[in-house]
């Protein structure tokens, strides 16, 4: 029989049901008609290539299976005997590996229960999600699902802030309650997470000897919706599920979007971050896509983790800020160990900003997300003085004289600052909050 149909067969084997060698050879054997012996070392090789990864596709399998040496010696050796006897059926159920059994997600096994669940008919289902980045040629921008704002950032380098409109974030949002909200995160990650914030992120590294800061650069468009797909299949969602859950929580920027930009951006570096946005990613404004993040660096925190445990090391990770902090023998061997962190991060996916990297010793100050870490967890004293000025010229000569920046809710602006310093610092945010309550609004 063909070649390629005995691998298609053979790879529903592989993805159907547990993923161990017995569980494998038992139903690739009953597919067969027979128990070959070759059957159980390309299990193994198998498991050995994709056992540790995400749940891969069908098409990943069917050529690992082709391009096997066994298989193939064993092909044509057997080739007068070797047949299907019995095809195995499309996997629909939910198949979550070991790790995700205990999430209790929704069980949505098809395309068009996904479309039932999100109350949404399948054509409007495949618009919202556009596999085919149809909105992305699209010129109307009333028929996108995304508005942009682009930022200017450090370096000579921009951010594009993409934020879904009402539609699809009420669908980005069932998402994220119902299943994103449920899968647990790694105990390092500290960002977008409830009853964690920079506080809890910085915490551990007060008083250390030395802290060493590392930057993820483009976090959020580093992230591909192949590796988003990835993840949903991992949890347990059929293909085609997984496809159209990873296209509702990715996008590709259009082309248009940075025609507001001026001659003040390096042309090279702003022809890189067009072909970062153009394929679909991530966008940095949607409600899934720091859960999301969090969870696709779940593997580069373990490992980071482990890293950091071997070198006696205290790690944690606040979205795309990392902090490793240790004693007199971590200060001797920082700048080795930031290389290793360098290498496992890049072989991850993610890039380090390494004009952004800094080794902090007790001598200077350690800075960790905008907090000082030297003795204990506090404001920048520059930034408390300022607010302080701010605050007290607002009770001499009214708010609006400060107001220099034209915020709309200059009142809401000035609180959200000052609650800030009662987080970090409640001696220092109470001493703000009295003079915030003398300013006539």
């Amino acid at each position: 029989m063909a070649y390629s149909s005995l691998a298609t067969a053979l790879a529903r084997c592989f993805l159907a049901g547990e993923a161990t060698v017995d569980g494998i050879v038992a139903r690739a054997s009953a597919t067969l008609g027979k128990r070959w012996r070759w059957l159980r070392p390309l299990a193994k090789r198998f498991l050995a290539k994709f056992g540790s990864k995400a749940r891969p596709r069908r098409r990943e399998v069917v050529q690992f299976l082709l391009r096997d040496v066994g298989f193939e010696r064993a092909r044509r050796k057997s080739s007068s005997e070797l047949a299907v006897a019995q095809w195995p059926q499309e996997p629909r159920q939910m198949q979550p590996v070991a790790a995700a059994a205990s999430w209790h997600l929704p069980e949505i096994e098809t395309a068009g229960a996904l479309a039932d669940w999100l109350r949404l008919s399948y054509s409007e289902l495949e618009w919202f999600a556009d596999l085919k980045g149809l909105a992305r040629k699209n010129r109307n921008a009333k028929l996108r699902h995304y508005n942009y704002r682009v930022l200017a950032k450090q370096f000579g380098s921009v951010r594009l802030i993409e934020a879904p409109k009402p539609r699809l974030k009420q669908i980005q949002r069932q998402i994220l309650t119902e299943i994103l909200n449920r899968v647990p995160s790694h105990p390092v990650a500290h960002g977008f997470l409830k009853g964690r914030s920079i506080k809890t992120f910085a915490a551990p590294h007060v008083g250390r000897r030395v802290a060493l800061r590392m930057d993820l650069q483009d976090f959020f468009p580093t992230l591909s919706r192949a590796r988003i797909q990835a993840f949903f299949r991992t949890a347990g969602y059929p293909e085609t599920v997984a496809d159209l859950l990873g296209g509702l929580c990715t996008h590709a920027a259009p082309p248009d979007v940075w025609s507001t930009l001026g001659p003040e951006i390096d042309p090279t570096k702003m022809r890189d971050v067009q072909l970062l946005y153009a394929r679909p990613h991530l966008p940095q404004g949607a409600p899934t896509s720091p859960a999301l993040a969090n969870l696709c660096a779940f593997r580069v925190d373990c490992r980071l983790t482990g890293l950091a445990q071997a070198a006696g090391v205290v790690y944690t990770r606040y979205a795309d800020d990392l902090a490793f902090s240790g004693d007199e023998v971590f200060e001797q061997r920082v700048e080795r160990f930031s290389l290793h962190a360098a290498a496992v991060l890049l072989e991850e996916g993610f890039n380090v900003h390494h004009r952004k990297t800094r080794i902090m010793r007790q001598g200077v100050r350690q800075y960790l997300a905008g907090l000082v870490t030297n003795a204990h967890i506090n404001v920048v004293r520059a930034d408390f003085d300022r607010l302080k000025a701010i605050l007290t010229n607002c009770v001499r000569h009214g708010p609006a004289s400060q107001n220099r920046e034209a915020h709309p809710s200059f009142r809401s602006h000035l609180e959200g600052r000052v609650g800030f310093v009662e987080m970090v610092n409640p001696a220092k945010g109470e001493r703000l909050r009295k003079i915030f309550n003398l300013i006539q609004w």
